[in-house]
C-alpha cells in the first residue's frame, strides 16, 4: 500500500445471487483528503462502504484501510475507522452525552478522556444545550449530528460517511460540511458517498462514479466537467409538451437529448452555444411550445453525472 493512501480497494467483486452489486471495482483514497463516491441508487456505493468497514465480505478482491488488510484483520480495522451510515444509529432513550460516553467505553477509552472528548464534540456539533436530553426529542438534523459525533469519539484515522446529509435542511447540511472540513484539516481521511452533487463539488478532492457495480469515471470535479467539453442548454417546457419538445430537438440536433420527466426539463449539450440556444428557441416557438425556462450554462457536476450515467443520482438501476 502506498504511504500516501488511506484506502486501497483492488478488483472487488460482490455478488448476491445473480445480482452483481460490485463487478471488479478498484479505488484509492489519499490521506488527509475527501474522496467522493457517486452513483445512482442501487449502483453499489453502500455495498462498497460495508465491505471497507468490515460489515460485509466480498466474493473476491483486496481492501486495505490505513495499512490494514480489512478482510484479513477486521478487528484492527475497526479500531482505526469511523462510520456514519445512511440512517442515524442512535438510541432514542439515551441522551446525546450518554451516547458519546457509551461509544467511548466500547472503545475501552479512559473515562476522563471520554468525558473531555464528549464535551468537545458536543460543542463542535452545536449540541451542548441538548446534550442531556433524550435523543427521541431531537430533530432529524440533531440526530444526524449526534450520529456523526458517535463515529468521531475514538478519533478515527479514516472516516466513512454514507450519504451523511440526506434529508437534512440546507442550514444543517452546511453545518455538517463545516464539521467535515474541520476533520480533514485535523488529518482525518474521509470517504464520502452522497446523492447531492453540489456536496461532492464542495467537499471532495477526488471523485469516483460507479454504476451497475462498475467504475465508470473518475477525476477531480473540474476534470470531470472539462471532459464534457461543451456548454449545456437547459429547457423547461409547459406541462403536457415534454414529449413534443423532445421529439423536435432529437430531430434537429445530433447531440444526445436528456429528459427529466419529473421536472419537465430537457438538457442538450452544444458546441455552438448561443447559436444553438437561438435555434432551440425558434424551433419551439414555430411549434407553439411554450418554454417556462431556457438557459445556456457551463457544465455542472450534475450535467456530467447525467451524461455519463444517463440518470440522476436518485434513480435506480
Amino acid at each position: 500500500m502506498s504511504s500516501k493512501n488511506a484506502i486501497e480497494v483492488k478488483n472487488v467483486y460482490c455478488h448476491f445471487g445473480e445480482v452483481k452489486a460490485l463487478d471488479g471495482v478498484s479505488i484509492t483514497a489519499m490521506k488527509g483528503k475527501v474522496t467522493g463516491l457517486l452513483g445512482p441508487n442501487g449502483a453499489g456505493k453502500s455495498t462498497l462502504i460495508k465491505i471497507m468497514t468490515t460489515l460485509l465480505e466480498p466474493n473476491s478482491g483486496e481492501v486495505i484501510v490505513d495499512g490494514v488488510d480489512v478482510l484479513g484483520d477486521p478487528t484492527t480495522t475497526r479500531e482505526r475507522i469511523g462510520l456514519a451510515g445512511q440512517s442515524a444509529a442512535v438510541d432514542d432513550f439515551l441522551t446525546g452525552r450518554e451516547i458519546l460516553h457509551m461509544v467511548g467505553r466500547l472503545y475501552h477509552m479512559p473515562k476522563d478522556i471520554v468525558e473531555k472528548r464528549a464535551i468537545n464534540l458536543l460543542d463542535k456539533l452545536g449540541l451542548t444545550e441538548a446534550a442531556d436530553r433524550q435523543v427521541k426529542t431531537y430533530s432529524g438534523g440533531m440526530r444526524r449530528r449526534i450520529d456523526l459525533g458517535a463515529s468521531l469519539v475514538a478519533t478515527p484515522k479514516v472516516l466513512f460517511l454514507d450519504e451523511p446529509t440526506t434529508g437534512l435542511d440546507p442550514r444543517t447540511r452546511l453545518q455538517l460540511w463545516d464539521i467535515i472540513r474541520e476533520m480533514v484539516a485535523s488529518g482525518v481521511s474521509i470517504l464520502l458517498t452522497t446523492q447531492y452533487l453540489e456536496e461532492a463539488d464542495a467537499l471532495a478532492d477526488y471523485l469516483y462514479v460507479i454504476d451497475h457495480g462498475k467504475l465508470i469515471s473518475e477525476g477531480t470535479s473540474e476534470q470531470l466537467k472539462s471532459r464534457l467539453g461543451q456548454d449545456v442548454i437547459e429547457i423547461k417546457v409547459a406541462d403536457g409538451k415534454l414529449n413534443s419538445a423532445t421529439s423536435i430537438l432529437k430531430a434537429n440536433f445530433k447531440q444526445k437529448v436528456i429528459v427529466d420527466d419529473l421536472t419537465r426539463r430537457i438538457t442538450l449539450r452544444t458546441k455552438d452555444g448561443s447559436d444553438d440556444l437561438l435555434k432551440v428557441a425558434q424551433l419551439l416557438k414555430d411549434k407553439k411550445i411554450k418554454t417556462e425556462e431556457l438557459s445556456l450554462h457551463r457544465p455542472s457536476l450534475d450535467d456530467v453525472f447525467l451524461a455519463i450515467t444517463g440518470k440522476s443520482t436518485g434513480e435506480k438501476q
